[in-house]
């Protein structure tokens, strides 16, 4: 079989040159102007379906869709609840009435905490009748106004310590917000030590009672106000002379 012979350079270079661009037919790659024009109709005409098929898909998936409220709101059932200050280990907190450097943390934690419930800025938001709910058709929703006096020795207004230089610390604990949640009955927090009898519970508002006017909540867009309002407060003291350590 004899060896294929080998094209020159020059003659490579022209066919490509032919390829690229023929004068004599007029194409371009291989296609002439009416086949590239052909070809570029059907793509435009192909996806320009799709994006109108996907825009429209999109559209109609925002209808089903509210900007106020999440569609799919079953997966919490109940809602959760957090503490301050937070214990460094687990929900054990450890302390010396004599030592503040052992509860410092804990106080700034809880004058940060409630600071935004000083008066000053409670003005924004509107006396509610206690014991209701407070249900609202306006499109604008107002806040309830939460009085830090209610918490007594916990509120940091006469004692910024707290309590825990007396040796009756107190924990705040504030329970997170759920769309349209409108509790049955009168709901209560109860807390209890984690070893019994060792610490003296008190609560501040009494018996740990949640006012129903701080329900229900409408989300932040429609509840501005209330983005920053908690339900309820729970606090209890441990009575102790020495290093007290005491959990949930």
């Amino acid at each position: 079989m004899a060896k294929e012979e080998k094209k020159p350079f020059s003659q490579t270079m022209t066919e490509w040159r032919h390829f690229i661009y023929n004068p004599n037919s007029g194409e371009f790659l291989g296609r002439t102007a009416k086949s590239w024009g052909l070809i570029l109709l059907f793509y435009l005409v192909f996806y320009g379906f799709l994006a109108a098929l996907f825009t429209f898909t999109m559209w109609v998936m925002l209808q089903t869709l509210s900007s106020d409220i999440p569609k799919y709101r079953d997966r919490i059932a109940s809602p959760g609840l957090m503490i301050s200050p937070k214990p460094e280990n687990a929900l054990e907190f450890s302390l010396n009435k004599n030592d503040s450097r052992s509860y410092r943390s804990y106080v700034e934690s809880l004058h940060k905490f409630l600071g935004a419930y000083n008066e000053s800025k409670q003005t924004r938001n509107i006396p509610c009748p206690k014991g209701k709910l407070f249900e609202q058709t306006s499109s604008n929703k107002s806040a309830c106004q939460f009085s830090r006096t209610i918490l007594g020795p916990c509120s940091g207004l006469k004692d910024e310590n707290y309590g825990y230089g007396q040796g009756t610390p107190c924990v705040v604990i504030k329970m997170n917000r759920i769309i349209g949640l409108k509790p049955e009955g009168n709901p209560y927090i109860d807390c209890s030590a984690k070893e019994e009898g060792k610490a003296v519970i008190t609560y501040f508002p009494p018996e740990g009672k949640i006012d129903l006017m701080y329900f229900p909540y409408y989300g932040k867009r429609l509840h501005p106000q209330c983005r920053r309002h908690d339900r309820s407060r729970c606090c209890w003291t441990i009575h102790g002379e020495k290093q007290q350590a005491f959990g949930l």
